[in-house]
């Protein structure tokens, strides 16, 4: 992908568009103001002020013609967003890496009705790192390690070790206790995700998805989790507790979806990315960073009978 030609401005990228092959605007300024009509007259403001540019970076103006395929990129104004009451904890930074510890609630990156409310977007602002960007993602109710690139020239670098699979993800996650199940286990299945569709399933086919799950320690009808992913598909560690009988306390998708207000806080999902250990590809030496969390369900385990 091409390097958009606008920066990063107050911790958000500009919004990239590409212009539809069979248009019939007479202008990019018309594709405009029908692409965002409830935003029609700011739109038009940033067209007149040369805000709006195409992939060279040449500002448009109102009479700059249509052109098939070409990239326009602009600056949305971002949505009034309630602050997600959770900070997140810095456990490493250098001139290369920043590594945080994510709260639950927070989505990594702008998406959705979350934008300004990610953990991407906080930071850049919070640490005036207009550059930085996350070498993988967490779900944005799962909490743990993060790491985020600081520098452009470094990011392709760490990115290929998540694409090469060269990192050891543990992660922890509390669910019932399962005294019928021996452990530690391999799960292996196929798991697909269709756009539009909140749930991922497992079906037949090729094996895509590979989790190791073992019981570190129980308490009554409870037990903490460690899970190995060796694979990285949607939604993998919920599906495959799942399918052992061991919804993941808090999952409000598996085995059931039910509606969560945006603004409850009151039931996180009790998943943790508890640690990622690889060999530093800049200066090769072993790196581990752990979360410094705890699950709170844990906290809250039933006794069992006696």
């Amino acid at each position: 992908m091409a390097e958009a030609p606008l920066p990063v401005r107050d911790g958000l990228n500009p919004t990239r568009l590409r212009l539809p092959e069979n248009g019939r605007w007479a202008t990019i300024s018309e594709f405009l103001s029908a692409r965002f009509p409830g935003d029609a007259a700011r739109i038009a403001e940033k067209v007149e002020s040369g805000e709006v540019v195409i992939q060279d970076g040449t500002p448009i103006t109102r009479s700059t013609r249509y052109m098939p395929r070409e990239f326009v990129y602009l600056y949305r104004d971002p949505p009034a967003e309630p602050r997600v009451p959770f900070e997140i904890d810095i456990l490493h930074r250098d001139e290369n890496l920043l590594v945080v510890d994510k709260p639950h609630f927070l989505a990594t990156t702008p998406r959705g009705s979350w934008v300004t409310e990610s953990a991407v977007v906080r930071l850049r602002r919070e640490l005036d790192l207009p550059e930085l960007s996350p070498v993988h993602r967490l779900d944005r109710l799962t909490a743990g390690v993060l790491v985020l690139t600081v520098r452009r020239e470094a990011r392709r670098a760490y990115q290929m070790l998540f694409d090469q699979r060269l990192v050891e993800k543990e992660y922890e996650a509390i669910a019932h206790a399962a005294p019928h199940l021996d452990f530690p286990l391999e799960i292996r299945s196929r798991i697909v995700k269709e756009r539009g569709v909140l749930q991922a399933r497992e079906v037949d086919g090729p094996v895509n998805a590979v989790t190791r799950v073992d019981v570190t320690a129980t308490a009554g009808n409870r037990a903490r989790y460690r899970l190995r992913p060796l694979t990285g598909r949607t939604h993998q560690l919920r599906v495959h507790m799942n399918s052992l009988g061991l919804p993941i306390i808090g999952d409000n998708l598996y085995p059931n979806v039910y509606e969560v207000g945006p603004q409850d806080y009151s039931d996180p999902l009790q998943l943790l990315a508890r640690s990622l250990s690889f060999d530093d590809p800049i200066t090769g030496r072993p790196t581990r960073f752990v979360s410094r969390r705890n699950l709170a369900a844990w906290g809250n385990s039933t006794p069992g009978p006696r």
